[in-house]
């Protein structure tokens, strides 16, 4: 019968989604779709309290806390792991983290220096900017 439609036990095989990955259960999912939204809860309070005293510390447990949400989308949502098999995976990963990191920096410094560059003769003070 499955020779009628040109359909191979092989050509099964492959849509059968028997490939060896974890594709995740409803378990999985909800866990991550729970821990994605306490994630985002507990910096929006955060920000929308009014921080801590130093924005520094504000900014930094922003940042951490939205590492530990892309961390939990690649476990419980892309169901990236450690194994041998998922090695091009984890390689792109590394790609994408450097690429993202100097990009932020380069952003960073490159707006820094355009804010304490531009028109450094202009009398800000004059202006009533800054006051």
């Amino acid at each position: 019968m499955a020779q009628q439609h040109g359909h191979t036990a092989h050509h099964d095989d492959a849509h059968g989604h028997d490939d060896g990955h974890d594709h995740g259960s409803f378990k999985s999912y909800m866990t991550g779709f729970v821990l994605s939204v306490i994630l985002t809860a507990i910096p929006f309070a955060l920000v929308m309290s009014g921080g801590f005293e130093s924005r520094l510390w504000t900014a930094l447990v922003v940042v951490a806390f939205a590492a530990a949400q892309v961390f939990v989308h690649m476990v419980y949502f892309l169901h990236m792991n450690t194994s041998s098999e998922e090695g091009w995976t984890m390689l792109s990963l590394i790609f994408t983290v450097i690429v993202v990191v100097i990009m932020l920096a380069g952003s960073l410094w490159v707006m820094y220096h355009l804010n304490t560059n531009m028109m450094p003769q202009m009398n800000h003070e004059a202006l009533g900017i800054g006051s």
